[in-house]
């Protein structure tokens, strides 16, 4: 065996953990619900300027730009792009 010597645990070998399936978890999902199903506006503001930020400090952007430079904007239309495609999954799999 080779001993690792790594103080700020980066990059530490790890065997990866086995978790149990649990069948119907979608089905499960929805009844057991605790929360509601749609945002709040503190929600949005917490995740846009969250977003923003990163965007303005040169994180890469996920999202085809359309014209958009102000990162408030970008991340607007990043978060429609995410909630669109996550609907799609969810109605695709219904």
């Amino acid at each position: 065996e080779e001993e690792v010597e790594n103080n700020n645990n980066d990059d530490v070998p790890v065997d990866p953990v086995e978790t149990e399936e649990k069948e119907d978890e979608d089905a499960n999902d929805k009844i057991s619900r605790k929360t509601s199903k749609y945002m709040t506006k503190y929600e949005r503001a917490r995740i846009l300027g969250t977003r923003a930020l990163q965007i303005s400090m040169n994180a890469p952007v996920m999202v085809e730009l359309e014209g958009e430079t102000d990162p408030l904007e970008v991340s607007l239309s990043f978060l429609l792009h995410f909630l669109s495609c996550t609907a799609s999954l969810l109605y695709s799999s219904i």
